[in-house]
C-alpha cells in the first residue's frame, strides 16, 4: 500500500466530486428514487481509482502510462503518469500522478476531464 499526497488542486477537486455526489445522494432519496446520479457516479469511479493506485499503481485496470506534459513537482527529470478514471466517456476523467516525495507515497497531482 501506498500513502497518498494530495496537491491543493487534487484535494480541491476530490472535495467537490465527493460533496456533489453527497448532495445528490441526499436529494435522491428525499425524492425517493432508486437510480444514482452521474455524480455520484463519477465520485465512485474517482474514488475507486484512487483506491487502485494507492494497492497497486500498474493495476491493469487504470491503463497507467507515463504523461509528458506535467513536470513532477518534486524532481525535474521524474516521470509523471496518467490513470484512467473512466474510459469510452466524452470528456473521461484522468488521474495524474507521480511517485514521492518519500518512499511508499504517490502524489496525486490532479483529477480532471481528459484534456
Amino acid at each position: 500500500m501506498f500513502e497518498p499526497v494530495w496537491t491543493d488542486s487534487a484535494s480541491e477537486t476530490y472535495e467537490q466530486l465527493r460533496s456533489a455526489a453527497a448532495s445528490s445522494l441526499a436529494s435522491r432519496k428525499k425524492k425517493k428514487k432508486k437510480k444514482s446520479s452521474k455524480a455520484e457516479g463519477l465520485f465512485k469511479q474517482v474514488h475507486k481509482c484512487v483506491r487502485l493506485l494507492l494497492a497497486n499503481p500498474r493495476h491493469p485496470g487504470l491503463e497507467t502510462h507515463e504523461y509528458q506534459s506535467l513536470t513532477h513537482p518534486y524532481d525535474p527529470k521524474g516521470k509523471v503518469f496518467e490513470a484512467y478514471v473512466q474510459q469510452h466517456t466524452p470528456g473521461a476523467y484522468r488521474l495524474f500522478w507521480c511517485y514521492g516525495p518519500k518512499k511508499r507515497q504517490i502524489t496525486i497531482i490532479a483529477i480532471t476531464p481528459h484534456p
